[in-house]
């Protein structure tokens, strides 16, 4: 696909399994936790290359064990054309 996604997420978790919920997102292709506490609330970054592919990301953080509620905070998508010339125009 010619396209690049992006979006964040609000997940939030029992307290006493945010530790293995954090693990499971972070081993998903373009995932990402930059954000976590102990109160079991995280901020998850996915990336891909397809809506359907971070949809699908989404529904299986949704799915794992301690989560209570995931939330869509933000979402990108740009073509590469617009990308690489962004990134050309930056170096």
């Amino acid at each position: 696909m010619d396209e690049y996604q992006v979006c964040s997420l609000v997940v939030l978790t029992a307290p006493e399994q945010t530790g293995s919920v954090k693990l499971a997102i972070e081993k998903l292709e373009g995932a990402e936790v930059p954000v976590c506490n102990e109160a079991g609330k995280m901020v998850v970054v996915l990336e891909g290359d397809s809506k359907d592919g971070l949809a699908e990301r989404f529904k299986q953080i949704q799915l794992l064990p301690g989560v209570i509620a995931v939330t869509l905070v933000y979402h990108q998508e740009d073509g590469t054309s617009e990308l690489k010339e962004a990134n050309n125009e930056s170096q």
